[in-house]
Parts: structure tokens; sequence; C-alpha cells
């Protein structure tokens, strides 16, 4: 009678009294032959009918290179630097939209609301690279924190004048305090600059990154004092960002290991100033001011004509979500623009930017003119807003360039204060067409301004 087939499981042990078929498995025999080196991811090897198998056991790693934001964050003390300048940053954004809100919450007019930012926007721009020189000279630290102090104060003294109703003239003598607030974005990029001296790549992506963490900051910031100030009561914002404010520099302040040398000392014990002239007289400078002036104009007009084409279409209260939409737009196209490996020189890339950026602006003029629709002029805000970071951060990395050393933070600084020069001007000009023309045709005075800033760039072009 046949026997049933085996089910026993071969044997793979050999024996000498069980010799070994040619087709037997041998899995055992086999391994240990492989393994007798000790390794302890060897693959295990077998033998089926006539193949060999071998099996691998060992973890499944990914050997993909980290992307360059990570290798940029890989460095001690970035992080910590970083995240205390964002909760800084943040209140640049929140001030004058409370100011705005809370003065004519309780005075009852615009007019004098917008008078009152405008004095503090002037007064930012006369002291702010006063304050950037001392912190060059002085270190990061030593200047920044009181300087703060000063402007919290400032922020403090209009909160209590407004709520206890004292006369129009002290508005306007405690906003103008706050201008010495201190530049913290500037500050950041110092310490980028210090940080990643020689290495043109990573710098690049840390001036995309502080370019993304600015429009960041100016998105988020109104939004969350409009939110403050109409869900709290009419000081919230005000309240709120001083207290940002102060936490935030206190904390990147903390941060010594990252913070840039201030210029050395002579035997005699004075700052060698021989090689830290004026960022205004360097070479190539005034050129790229005049850019930045433009610039403002660009932003300064976007907002106020998009405030007026928001509200003549009934929609007032979109209005800042159409602004957010640009600002988004220019954040991803910054983040993105940081990881992409450029070539060829700055100065060539320059007028290549702004002239995209010059081209996109025809689409809002085209959105608004043509279909007067709010939503295809938020597309076309979207898509315009992604040639801003790209030119802005190529801008700041000639201003870093061009900047005699030991006034890096002076010369960053005077790029921002050109930068709200041209907001105001846009601001008066886009306000200005508006009256005398209508929303949609404003739309041309950003382009305009836009235009200025393609043949700035291209008359300084070698």
């Amino acid at each position: 009678m046949p026997q049933p087939p085996s089910t026993k499981a071969p044997n793979t042990l050999n024996t000498p009294n069980a010799p070994n078929a040619p087709n037997a498995p041998n899995s055992l025999n086999a391994s240990n032959t492989h393994n007798t080196h000790g390794a302890p991811n060897a693959p295990l090897l077998t033998v089926t009918a006539d193949t060999l198998v071998a099996v691998d056991f060992g973890a499944r790693t990914r050997s993909r290179p980290p992307g360059p934001y990570r290798r940029l964050f890989a460095h001690p003390g970035t992080r910590a630097f970083t995240l205390a300048n964002l909760v800084a940053r943040l209140p640049m954004g929140m001030f004058s939209v409370s100011a705005v809100v809370m003065i004519a919450g309780t005075r009852g007019s615009y007019a004098l609301a917008g008078a009152v930012t405008a004095t503090g926007l002037a007064a930012t721009a006369l002291v702010a690279p006063w304050t950037a020189r001392l912190v060059d000279r002085y270190g990061q630290a030593r200047v920044a924190v009181p300087a703060t102090l000063a402007a919290a104060l400032g922020s403090l003294a209009l909160l209590l004048c407004v709520r206890y109703d004292a006369p129009a003239w002290t508005l306007f003598a405690a906003y103008a305090a706050t201008a010495t607030t201190p530049n913290t974005g500037g500050m950041s990029r110092a310490r980028w600059a210090h940080l990643l001296k020689g290495d043109a790549e990573s710098l690049h992506t840390a001036n995309s990154f502080e370019q993304a963490a600015d429009e960041l900051c100016f998105m988020l910031g109104p939004a969350l004092a409009a939110f403050l100030c109409g869900t709290l009561f009419p000081e919230a914002g005000t309240l709120v960002g001083v207290v940002l404010l102060v936490a935030g520099v206190l904390a990147f302040a903390a941060q010594r290991s990252t913070e840039p040398p201030t210029p050395p000392r002579d035997p005699t014990g004075v700052r060698d100033r021989t090689a830290v002239k004026s960022p205004l007289r360097a070479p190539g400078m005034p050129p790229l001011l005049a850019v930045c002036l433009a610039m403002g104009a660009v932003f300064g007009s976007t907002e106020v004509v998009t405030l007026a084409f928001a509200d003549a279409q009934g929609h007032r209260t979109a209005a800042g979500a159409v602004l957010a939409l640009q600002a988004a737009g220019s954040c991803a196209a910054g983040l993105l623009y940081g990881r992409l490996r450029l070539f060829g020189p700055a100065e060539r890339r320059y007028p290549w930017c702004i002239a995209a950026m010059t081209a996109l602006l025809t689409l809002p003029l085209l959105a608004a003119s043509l279909t007067g629709s709010l939503a295809l002029l938020a597309v076309a805000l979207l898509v315009a807003g992604m040639a801003t970071a790209p030119t802005m951060i190529t801008n700041m990395a000639l201003v870093q360039r061009r900047t005699p050393d030991g006034r890096l933070n002076e010369g960053m600084t005077l790029a921002v204060t050109a930068l709200l020069g041209g907001i105001a001007c846009g601001s008066a000009a886009g306000g200005w067409v508006v009256e005398h023309l209508s929303p949609a045709a404003a739309y041309g005075t950003p382009l305009t301004a836009a235009a200025a800033a393609l043949l700035i760039a291209l008359a300084a072009t070698p």
C-alpha cells in the first residue's frame, strides 16, 4: 500500500548518517556558512530545488539627503533664535491696525487715527537707522532690549491716552515714541550672515526663509489685531502686541551664542571705525534703496486700492482676506525659491525678478477693469504675489553683499526704512487715483511703481 506524502518539514540539518540529496533544501547549513563572519544583518541563504534564495531581514532605511531647510536649522542655536524672533516680529503687523481700530473706535475719527499712525511711520523712518547703527556698534542684546522697552512704554502710553481721553497731541507723542522698536528681521538676517559666512547657497536659503517669515507675520499680524480688538476690547490688540514684542526680543537677545560680534577695538580701547563707513556711501547701495522705495509704493498702493475696490463692490470685510491671499502667494513662493539652486550672479537675476513682478501686476489691473469680480481679483493678487518674495530676497541679498562689514544691521534697516517710505507714498498715490478716477483704474498705480523699480534696476545693472 503506497504511503501518503510526508508533511514533515524538510530536515535542514545535515548529519553524518543523513547524506544530502543534490536538490534537498539545506537552509540552516547555508545560513550557518554565510553567518560565520558574525554579521548581524547578514542575509539568510537557502536552496530550493535548483535555486539559491537570499532573504535580507535587515532594517530598511532610506538614505535621502536632508533638504536645504533641514540643513539650515541643523546649525546649533538657529532654531532658538528663529522662534524667538518670529514671536518678536509678529507684532510688527499688529501695531498700526490696532492703533487705527483703537483710536477710531474711541475718538470716532479715522482721519485722526491715520494721522497718528503716519506720524509714527515718519518717526520710525528717522530713528530706525540710528537704532540699527547702535546695534551694530554695541551688539544686539545691549541695544535691542532697552530700545524695545522704550517702544513698549510708548505703546502703553498711547493705550492709556486713548483710554482716558487725553488731548489729541498726546497720541502723536506717544506713538512717535514707538519708533525705537528695533528691526527684528534685520537682526535675524545679520545672525544668518554671521553663521553662514562663505556658504552662499545656505545664505540664500536663510534669506528666503526670512522673507517668507516677513510675509507670514504681516499676513497674520493684522488679522490677529483685528480679531482681538473686535472680540475683546479696542485696546486688546496693542496690549497683546506689546507682550509679544517684549517677550520675543528678550528671548532673542538671550541667545548670545549666535549673536554677531561687535567691531574690534584698537589698543586704546576705542572701536575701530576705519572699515565701517556708512552704508549710504557704499557702491551700489543708492540704487538698491531707490528700488526699495518703489517696491514699498507697490505694497502701499496695492493695499489701499484693494480696500477701496472691495468697499465699492460691497464686500469691505473681505478685503483683508484678499490681501492675505497675496501675502500667502509671496510666502509660498519665498519658501520654494529658497529650495532652488541658483546659478549666476544675483545682479543678473535682479532685473528679471522685477520684470516678472511687473508683468504679473498687470493681472489685478485686468481682473478689476475687465471683470469687476472680487473673486477673480483675489486669484490675480495671489498669482501676482508669487513674484514679490523672489524680488525681495534678491534685493536683501544684494544689500547684505554691498553693506560694509560691521554695519549690516544698519544697511538692512535702511532698506526697510525705504520700504516704509514707499508704502506711505504708495498709499497716498493710490488713494488719490481712487478718488479722482476709479478703484479699478487705480491698480495701475502699483504697476507704475513696479515699472519704475525695473527702470532703476536696469539703469544700475553694469
